[in-house]
């Protein structure tokens, strides 16, 4: 929903480290899966109510996610596949976040724990639900009005 208004902000930055990471041979692939482990992190740092390194593996974790599309893009790579586990990933991990939560004190945080679960996968079920429509019917970019 933000993503018009923050992809014009991202992009600039994003570029030099997309081109940089193409020379050295990096595909999206991997960057994905290192995504994916660094943002696993989160879940014992949360665990173990360590914020501020949760905080941070949750950051690079999003970076990561916004440099592997990038990167597909720019070395012209982009795959059903690479979509496949780019999503696929990020669910696990948005799923993982309140887990890490619920661990680090169950009494208080399980209930909205459970409720962001729920939401989470209410939400990632109409996504994709939306993606194979979109796949069907050839929607590009898709406007909401």
């Amino acid at each position: 929903m933000l993503d018009k208004f923050l992809t014009p902000m991202i992009k600039p930055i994003l570029s030099p480290v997309v081109v940089v990471l193409h020379k050295r041979g990096i595909t999206a692939d991997q960057l994905t899966v290192a995504g994916f482990l660094i943002g696993m992190l989160a879940v014992p740092l949360l665990a173990f109510e360590l914020w501020y390194g949760a905080l941070a593996a949750i950051a690079l974790n999003r970076i990561f996610d916004g440099l592997d599309g990038a990167l597909a893009r720019h070395a012209q790579q982009s795959s059903s596949a690479g979509g496949y586990l780019d999503i696929t990933l990020d669910f696990l991990f948005y799923a993982a976040v309140p887990l890490g939560f619920i661990l680090a004190n169950p009494e208080q945080n399980a209930i909205a724990g459970a409720l962001l679960l729920a939401t989470f996968i209410g939400t990632g079920s109409s996504f994709l639900a939306f993606a194979i429509a979109a796949e069907k019917f050839t929607l590009d970019k898709p406007q909401f009005k």
